[in-house]
């Protein structure tokens, strides 16, 4: 029987999440995890009287790891990586991953800019079949990347969440919202880059 993937606790997971987000609202938090925006503000206030996070207040404000939250994390999630045995299947993943990225990068680029009568310009998006093509692409691509997040969220229970998002943002993309593929903060390719600084975070920084 396949042995069931290591669950994060919710405080060390708002609390990685932080690291990989950044400064962020409330509502980019919840959604970066999942969790209802309550249960989230309710463990934030939590951990800001910890000491691990700070919150700043007003129209511009959020969230955000204080020095001693981000050491936390940092020890927690490691120590999260051995308890579960999961440091050779998620370096595995990590290598698979750094194996997709160029080309991840090079869609994005092809998204944001394209050649009109030989002059590169940038992509206004007045081009459907143009816009079509890419996000086929990117469809195929996701096929490889999902594959690599499968194998991330059977050791970790946290990773599942990078699955949905991922598959989410490329279903946007192709409904029409085009925002989804790199311009928003669900963005594909956002989430893409919160994943690679999850597991760098994840692994201690391995050398590439």
């Amino acid at each position: 029987m396949p042995k069931s993937p290591y669950p994060t606790s919710t405080d060390l997971l708002l609390l990685h999440t932080l690291r990989f987000v950044g400064f962020a609202e409330l509502a980019r938090v919840a959604e970066a995890t999942g969790l209802p925006e309550g249960d989230v503000e309710s463990e934030l206030i939590d951990l800001a009287v910890a000491g691990l996070v700070t919150r700043i207040p007003g129209d511009f404000g959020g969230w955000g790891l204080t020095d001693d939250g981000r050491a936390a994390d940092a020890e927690r999630i490691s120590a999260e990586l051995d308890a579960a045995g999961a440091r050779p299947a998620v370096a595995r993943a990590f290598d698979d991953f750094l194996d997709l990225n160029p080309e991840l990068l090079d869609l994005c680029t092809a998204w944001q800019m394209r050649s009109v009568d030989g002059v590169t310009a940038l992509n206004d998006h007045g081009d459907p079949a143009y816009d079509a093509r890419i996000i086929d692409w990117l469809g195929d691509f996701h096929q490889r990347a999902d594959a690599v997040c499968a194998a991330l969220s059977a050791v970790l229970s946290r990773y599942a969440r990078f699955q949905a998002r991922l598959g989410g943002a490329l279903a946007r993309a192709r409904a029409g919202s085009v925002e989804y593929v790199t311009d928003s903060f669900a963005s594909y390719h956002t989430v893409w880059f919160q994943l690679h600084e999850d597991l760098l975070v994840t692994l201690g920084d391995p050398p590439h």
